[in-house]
């Protein structure tokens, strides 16, 4: 722009200068946005249990971390919801690499709909597009979700975030969990070992992790069931059990290829997590960092790729973006208007179920569990209802 503007009064050594400034503030410029950020020496992180895609992903970008900015990580995995978040809730852990839990915990839902727990305040920094699906054994002879009745389906113990969304593939086919043989397992490595060890017939989880490579060449196989996208009525049954789900056609996974893709849902998982009390200096420097790191980590799984901010740093997401990581991606040009009146109707729900929880918990003072069930039940849906 300066050579542009100034072109015509500029004898040609003033031309030179004016290109070499120009140059210079360019190259300043990408300096800038390349300075180390400020990150700890260390960071604990909890993730899925080994042998999920969460864990994959969690170590890659750990070891991105250590050996461009030297930070060491520690990993803290768990089959579980609960012992996934209650080390972030706690201090114990940075940064959560955590699945729909985000979401159950931010609306006082499914297992955080006790006294216990209620709508906790938690931010998203970032988290990359995530298929998923039910799949089954090839030899037990489902091929749709309609054939998924009487047949023993895989859960996991005090995971919501698994067995909301397995129960949302059933609605979409007019079933329950009724309708099928649910087998519970203690951690989720159990439940999708489960069909190769021919202890269970379905379950549902994202297409990369180990265990559904190990069944695809397993003498069982692996058959992943399709959603139809078209099917409004389906559709509506799904949403109304699990809402943060889209269509979706994946080709990465096991059994899965370009050639041989299949139509299932889309989430955000891992969905990186903090409290919403976390610095924001902390959250600014972290998300630079995994935003610098990306060409170190983006081989790392099949799915990985899709880390690039442009996707995985933008709305909708299960609870509001942290202010520190909205500042990072206005930098890069990513944030736009429409992004921020999401993320203002999204905190305006979560600040509205806090309230009502209050309500809640002085109206359900001295009453039993059950009965408080009801109560929260009841100003919850008030709470929505009044956005």
């Amino acid at each position: 722009m300066i050579v542009q503007r100034f072109l015509r009064p500029l004898t040609a050594s003033a031309l030179v200068a004016a290109c070499a400034l120009s140059s210079l503030s360019a190259a300043h410029a990408a300096d800038t946005d390349q300075t180390k950020p400020d990150l700890p020496r260390s960071m604990t992180w909890s993730s899925y249990d080994v042998g999920s895609a969460g864990y994959a992903e969690a170590s890659a970008i750990a070891d991105a971390f250590g050996r461009k900015y030297g930070t060491r990580i520690r990993i803290q995995p768990s089959g579980s919801a609960i012992g996934r978040l209650q080390p972030l809730l706690l201090g114990r852990a940075e940064v959560g690499y955590l699945a729909t839990e985000t979401f159950f915990a931010s609306e006082g839902a499914a297992d955080f709909a006790t006294r216990r727990w209620g709508p906790q305040d938690l931010r998203a920094v970032a988290g990359r597009p995530s298929s998923f699906g039910v799949f089954t054994a090839k030899d037990a002879g489902i091929e749709s979700l309609k054939d998924l009745k009487g047949h023993r389906f895989a859960y996991v113990a005090g995971n919501p975030s698994i067995n909301v969304k397995c129960d949302a593939f059933l609605a979409f086919a007019g079933l329950t969990r009724d309708d099928v043989e649910p087998v519970m397992f203690p951690t989720y490595n159990a439940a999708m070992s489960s069909l190769a060890q021919n202890q269970a017939d379905a379950s549902c989880t994202t297409t990369t992790p180990s265990q559904v490579y190990e069944l695809a060449e397993s003498p069982r196989g692996i058959r992943w069931l399709e959603v139809d996208p078209n099917d409004k009525a389906g559709w509506d049954r799904l949403k109304k059990v699990a809402p943060f789900f889209q269509p979706y056609r994946e080709t990465i996974g096991a059994g899965l290829s370009e050639d041989n893709p299949v139509d299932i849902l889309a989430y955000r998982y891992p969905v990186l997590t903090v409290k919403a009390d976390t610095d924001d200096d902390f959250v600014y420097n972290f998300i630079k960092a995994l935003d610098q790191a990306y060409p170190m980590y983006k081989d790392g799984t099949s799915v990985m790729k899709r880390w690039k901010l442009d996707r995985a740093g933008t709305p909708p997401i299960d609870v509001p973006f942290h202010p520190g990581a909205i500042k990072y991606l206005k930098e890069k040009g990513i944030w736009t208007d429409e992004m921020q009146a999401w993320n203002d109707q999204r905190l305006a729900r979560l600040n509205a179920l806090k309230a009502a929880w209050k309500d809640a918990v002085a109206e359900g003072e001295g009453k039993s569990d059950e009965a408080f069930a009801d109560i929260w039940a009841k100003h919850r849906q008030q709470a929505i209802d009044s956005l």
